[in-house]
């Protein structure tokens, strides 16, 4: 067998056999993984993780998703647990163990500790006859057959098993809570969702950032304004009142149809219909009015169509709103 042949082999039999073991991982739940997922919804405190090694890297990412999916977690290192950090644990939290053999010393050593606090004790590991299992109130089978690993050893298979686990009981949680996508949003304000369910046209000006000439200003002004303020446009005020727009587009068009500009004023130049949005609208809404219009600026009114600034498309580029 080829190099090339043999790794590919290697490849796709430890995939089948994570398949597998996820394939049993379905099947195995049933009413105990509802009366978890009850006991953690009814409660008034937090869900704490515990695991070492592989299985507390797991459980740092279980704990990563329950926090954003609206169930408030928080992961202990087993370790660190039996030298003090075990004092983060309050009487109302759900504590969940990780341990594929469920005979993990350091885990051991914590039950005593948990059950005199008071938590409930969820077991999750792949052994029903392990200490783990046998002392906790509630288990969260993790079936393993085997590991991926072609000696049986490192933590593949397994782990990928209490990954899984984790994600079917956020999700389940997540039901329960009704937690919608403006709640995820709410809790990923720098993501892409966050920002479409929340930034505000607002949020996209910049306060030193705002051009403006008068209708009898000169070509001069109009262009040393455009330069200065950096956005590629002008907007033309008029006892305070929003009388057009000039862009930079708009001159290059005058010159390709004028030889000599230095004679206009910004009245002779402008856009009298220009497009605006309020500064309250939701950013993504007055994207898609620039990407339908086939515009870079927009004009941001205020209170009783007050100028506010203009935005410009890149703002929203930046902003990860727009490619």
């Amino acid at each position: 067998m080829s190099d090339s042949a043999r790794i590919i082999k290697i490849a796709r039999d430890t995939i089948k056999i994570e398949a597998k073991s996820l394939s049993s991982l379905e099947k195995s739940i049933g009413e105990d993984f509802y009366q978890i997922v009850k006991k953690i919804f009814d409660s008034k405190g937090r869900v704490v993780i515990c695991g070492l090694g592989k299985s507390g890297l797991i459980g740092m990412k279980i704990a990563a998703t329950l926090n954003s999916t609206g169930t408030a977690a928080v992961f202990v290192h087993a370790g660190d647990a039996t030298h003090g950090d075990i004092g983060t644990v309050k009487k109302e939290d759900i504590f969940i163990a990780i341990s594929k053999s469920g005979n993990t010393q350091e885990i051991s050593d914590l039950i005593p500790f948990i059950k005199n606090n008071g938590n409930t004790l969820i077991g999750m590991t792949a052994n029903r006859t392990s200490t783990l299992a046998k002392k906790s109130d509630l288990i969260l089978f993790t079936p393993v057959e085997k590991e991926g690993c072609p000696h049986d050893l490192a933590p593949t298979t397994s782990t990928t098993s209490q990954l899984a686990a984790g994600d079917a009981l956020a999700m389940a949680l997540m039901e329960l809570n009704d937690f919608k996508p403006i709640d995820f949003a709410n809790l990923h304000p720098s993501g892409s969702l966050g920002k479409k369910l929340n930034l505000k046209v607002r949020d996209l000006l910049k306060d030193d950032l705002k051009p403006q000439v008068a209708p009898e200003d000169s070509m001069k002004d109009v262009i040393f304004e455009i330069s200065e303020k950096r956005l590629g446009a002008t907007v033309v005020i008029d006892n305070n009142k929003i009388k057009g727009m000039i862009t930079d587009g708009d001159i290059r068009r005058v010159l390709e149809k004028q030889n000599d500009i230095r004679g206009l004023i910004a009245s002779e130049l402008m856009n009298e219909r220009p497009i605006s949005v309020h500064e309250d609208s939701m950013a993504v809404d007055a994207l898609s009015v620039m990407q339908n219009k086939k515009i870079n600026h927009l004009i941001v009114t205020g209170i009783e169509n007050s100028y506010m600034g203009i935005v410009h498309i890149q703002d929203f580029i930046k902003e990860g709103l727009s490619k």
